[in-house]
């Protein structure tokens, strides 16, 4: 009886040993991170950015359906400064304020001009890019300032400063604003004789005309339009956010990146 408990005992042993280890290897795989943690990514913070990417050449999508653009590069550069990784995602112009609100992304880079309006609501970076409003219009055309868009059917991007600026012109409940979910269906709006001119960024209408040279289209461009600075859009309170981009934001600009990538320099 000895012997045969003996050997139940080492074979007990035995079986215990082998579900302990057994145990330890799966509870070893199960404590790998999740993909976007701090644990693949050499121990850096990751944060998710939404944006609209319809924007040319700020943030659009190439042949290959990757998110690019100036905002996309500045907003690389400003990571690898600060030390974390970012993943962007395209979420779309209206969806964009209630994702950085509810926390769905982070923060948001899309051309997002800062103003006070959007300040009771969401806190931004430091000034990264300056930008100003532009009329596109038909060649010939007799419009030559804001001024001329009083009584004109003038397209937007809904709830941009070119929109707000047409409201400002017209008045809010103006029915000759046509305000097109994005700029290029702004553009289209123009092209199609259905309205007489476009308003929005000098730098996405600049690159329309770069892409379209045989489109019988212009630029007028007006001195009172004053000049808009874009910043990145974080959650009300989110200071460890804010405060982390702007790090990123006054290195490159000391280093000169952001004057590489836009162009110009920003104070």
């Amino acid at each position: 009886m000895k012997k045969v408990s003996r050997f139940w005992s080492l074979g007990f042993l035995f079986l215990s040993l082998t579900v302990l280890l057994f145990g330890c290897g799966k509870g070893s795989d199960e404590a790998e991170p999740a993909s976007g943690s701090d644990g693949d990514s050499g121990g850096k913070k990751k944060l998710v950015v939404g944006t609209d990417a319809t924007y040319a050449p700020m943030e659009y999508m190439d042949n290959n359906g990757n998110i690019v653009g100036i905002d996309i590069d500045i907003v690389e550069a400003i990571a690898k400064e600060a030390g974390v990784e970012v993943e962007f995602k395209n979420i779309g112009w209206e969806p964009l304020f209630p994702a950085v609100e509810n926390g769905e992304v982070d923060f948001a880079v899309s051309s997002i001009t800062i103003t006070k309006e959007r300040q009771e609501t969401f806190d931004f970076t430091e000034p990264y890019y300056i930008a100003n409003q532009v009329i596109l219009v038909k060649k010939e055309s007799d419009i030559k300032s804001f001024k001329d868009l009083k009584d004109k059917k003038v397209s937007v991007q809904i709830n941009t400063t070119g929109h707000t600026m047409m409201k400002e012109i017209q008045g809010n409940t103006s029915s000759k604003i046509i305000a097109a979910e994005t700029m290029p269906l702004a553009i289209e709006e123009l092209l199609n004789g259905n309205a007489d001119a476009a308003v929005g960024d000098n730098s996405t209408v600049n690159e329309y005309i770069k892409n379209n040279p045989n489109v019988e289209v212009e630029i007028v461009e007006d001195d009172s339009a004053e000049k808009e600075y874009y910043g990145l859009m974080v959650k009300k309170g989110n200071s460890e956010v804010v405060d982390l981009l702007n790090e990123g934001i006054q290195k490159i600009k000391e280093n000169g990146k952001l004057k590489e990538i836009t162009g110009f320099d920003v104070e």
